[in-house]
């Protein structure tokens, strides 16, 4: 297959890029693997925009985020600054930008997620200490328990749970509180849901030793198949905040209802991975490999 692919990856993801690149070896493709560090912005007469190590000859067919290195507020908008001129040069950006971004970015997620109609734990953020106290205070006389988030954050780090007599952190001059859902009853556990291209390709629930389940803080993982319930919610949620491949965390509350945590647009699947039959590197080549056939759609006015 005569594609030209960019993966763009960073060093300390190793199993996820092996992973990636065997799947796309399979397909008949070797794509260029590069940092977002790494790409220039270039303006001048003849270039067609940004220079990406290894890759000649003009925009790639397609291309895929596996990661975007953090840093500060300049850099991380330079890389991201990349994903945004290749969709606008019209390549297929798997996720794009604007989905890199809405998901990263828990507010604007939960926003998102409210907008499209979705469930939803209630939330509020604000750069006010004083309007973040006195929401946490009647919150805690309403008998909630709230979770103080990280705006940027992963992998289960920085979350807080305020029950009565506790006191907000002030954090990155951010406050993030979302209601805490203490779930159904059965232990610590949530579920996770990867969709690819609108289809939900894996789900797993996720068993905690305590309230947080993320697999980076010793979740066990274990199958799950045909939940439709939410296979449908994970697949609205990822259009939501318009990402191609996502991996969905929904909870179930005490009445058995679903909500939406949160949204990951360049999620980890290697606990997933190790609990289903599916190949997810390859559902996601493939998918990747598709948008290259039918082309980009240019930025998501969204």
């Amino acid at each position: 297959m005569d594609k030209r692919i960019v993966l763009f990856a960073d060093g300390g993801d190793s199993w996820h890029r092996g992973r990636l690149l065997r799947a796309f070896r399979r397909a008949g493709v070797e794509p260029v693997v590069a940092s977002l560090c790494d790409v220039d912005v270039v303006i001048e007469p003849g270039s067609w925009g940004l220079r990406i190590p290894g890759l000649r000859g003009g925009p790639p067919d397609a291309a895929l985020v596996r990661t975007v290195a953090g840093g500060g507020f300049e850099p991380v908008t330079l890389r991201l600054d990349a994903l945004h001129a290749l969709s606008a040069l019209g390549v297929p950006v798997v996720n794009p930008a604007r989905a890199i971004e809405r998901c990263v970015d828990k507010a604007m997620t939960s926003f998102r997620l409210h907008l499209a109609g979705l469930p939803t734990p209630p939330t509020f953020a604000s750069e006010s200490p004083d309007r973040a106290e006195s929401h946490l205070r009647r919150a805690l006389e309403r008998g909630e328990t709230l979770v103080q988030k990280p705006l940027f954050g992963s992998q289960g780090r920085g979350l807080r749970r305020l029950e009565r007599g506790d006191a907000l952190e002030e954090g990155e001059g951010v406050r993030y509180l979302q209601r805490f859902v203490a779930g159904d009853g059965i232990g610590y556990r949530d579920w996770r849901v990867f969709v690819i291209g609108g289809r939900p390709v894996a789900a797993m629930m996720r068993v905690g030793r305590g309230w947080i389940t993320n697999v980076h803080q010793g979740a066990a993982c274990h199958p799950v198949r045909g939940d439709s319930e939410l296979e449908t919610l994970a697949v609205a949620a990822a259009a939501a905040v318009g990402a191609e491949y996502a991996g969905v965390d929904v909870i179930r509350d005490a009445d058995g209802r679903a909500f939406v945590l949160e949204v990951n647009s360049m999620p980890a699947w290697r606990g997933l991975q190790a609990v289903t039959e599916i190949d997810i590197a390859a559902a996601l080549v493939e998918h990747v490999l598709g948008r290259a056939a039918t082309g980009g759609a240019g930025d998501d006015p969204g």
